[in-house]
């Protein structure tokens, strides 16, 4: 139960970044803004691990594979790939089609099982839950 609530913020989290620096964007420009964000980011998980953990930060470099060191470039990414779709689509829109388009990837991932993750066995019924929230999309767009 604690899981969904958790996504639920996440979700929520998500909209409402996208459209703060969708505005800040306005008032600068969308790497000045993107990297803004990654910096405060930054700055706020530092704080959170000096009240938290205080783990050794060095120990996420024995990750294997390297590559899962990407994150934060893939965060970047993303953080400017939300940035022009909401200002080009608008918030609702840009989310509908993000959310569809990780749950497409995430269900692939499990298909296959990539990047360390228990690969999963098809199923029709999340096909068809995928299919009708892209049905969902277009009913949205339909004027």
């Amino acid at each position: 139960m604690i899981g969904l609530f958790i996504a639920l913020i996440s979700g929520a989290l998500m909209s409402v970044q996208g459209v703060f620096n969708t505005q800040v964007t306005k008032s600068s420009s969308i790497w000045t803004a993107s990297a803004f964000v990654q910096l405060t980011a930054l700055f706020v998980c530092i704080g959170a691990w000096l009240f938290t953990d205080r783990s050794n930060p060095l120990q996420v470099f024995q990750v294997q594979p390297k590559y899962m060191l990407l994150g934060g470039a893939i965060g970047a990414f993303i953080t400017y790939t939300v940035i022009k779709g909401m200002d080009l689509l608008g918030p609702a829109k840009a989310v509908m089609l993000i959310v569809v388009a990780q749950l497409a990837v995430a269900y692939i991932i499990e298909l296959f099982g990539w990047f360390g993750v228990e690969k999963q066995p098809w199923e029709w019924r999340k096909a068809l839950g995928m299919a009708v929230a892209a049905v969902g999309i277009v009913i949205f767009k339909w004027k």
